[in-house]
């Protein structure tokens, strides 16, 4: 097996490394060749070549390491040299329309495509980040990868649906850390970010499943309330000199919920 990795930054150094040390003791150990323009460094056991298309020739799998907004363009330098039936597996945190964008220009040159979507930090875990895969080459990517110690959910053979679950995830992972951050600073401001900070990790630590459907359905209940109260946050945010960016979205959305209700919650495992 020749395997190309497209990106050899935080995530393609890593998990490439972990797979070129998973698999150095193998009978048949396959040559991991790396491309990367940035000047970045190469991990132990990849050979760093000077183009796309070098390391791409000949290679049965191909993991692109990209962001998303080089994913297309490093497809389309490698496409021309990829063999065809090889697997082109897209790690980037992409939308599902670019994912099955990409998969439709591979299948053009019959290369099988995966929808990778990386479920948790690469750094601490290296090739055993979890992941879903989705597509024509979810199946035989993950026969690849899954004995190498990556954790792996098949979602479907459809691209792009790997990607739309964890976009739809991220709203609320990241949309989370960004109201702490607005939270933090204007409580820094106000001289109780400790007292804040220990009241938040309470209210986290003891959340279950009740709880967060009741912070949906209590909100279809309560939203004229909750609408000026968040109003009244957002004033108190100005007043400590702190733009309102979160809280903001957090009004405009109550105003939908107040026209709109509120979705309905899937029933619990």
């Amino acid at each position: 097996m020749k395997i190309a990795i497209f990106g050899l930054g935080e995530a393609g150094g890593t998990i490439g490394g972990d797979i070129a040390a998973a698999t150095k003791q193998l009978p048949d150990v396959p040559e991991i060749l790396g491309y990367d323009p940035a000047n970045v460094a190469t991990p132990d056991g990849i050979r760093r070549v000077d183009t796309p298309s070098e390391a791409v020739s000949s290679s049965n799998l191909v993991l692109s390491m990209t962001g998303s907004v080089d994913a297309k363009t490093a497809l389309q330098q490698a496409l021309p040299a990829i063999p065809a039936d090889a697997i082109y597996a897209d790690f980037a945190s992409a939308s599902a329309g670019l994912k099955r964008e990409l998969a439709s220009l591979a299948d053009g040159h019959g290369v099988r495509f995966c929808d990778v979507a990386l479920m948790a930090m690469v750094p601490g875990n290296g090739i055993r980040t979890p992941a879903m895969f989705s597509g024509n080459g979810a199946a035989d990517l993950r026969s690849i990868l899954a004995p190498l110690g990556m954790p792996i959910e098949v979602v479907s053979k459809q691209p792009g649906d790997a990607a739309e679950r964890k976009l739809l995830r991220s709203v609320v992972i990241k949309g989370t850390a960004a109201l702490l951050i607005e939270s933090l600073q204007a409580a820094h401001r106000a001289g109780c970010a400790d007292w804040l900070w220990n009241n938040l990790v309470d209210e986290f630590t003891a959340m279950d499943k009740s709880m967060m459907q009741r912070l949906v359905e209590g909100t279809g209940v309560h939203a004229v309330r909750r609408f000026h109260e968040m109003h009244a946050s957002a004033s108190q945010l100005q007043e400590l000199g702190i733009e309102p960016l979160m809280t903001d979205s957090t009004v405009k959305n109550l105003q939908q919920v107040i026209d709109n209700g509120v979705p309905e919650v899937p029933k619990a495992k």
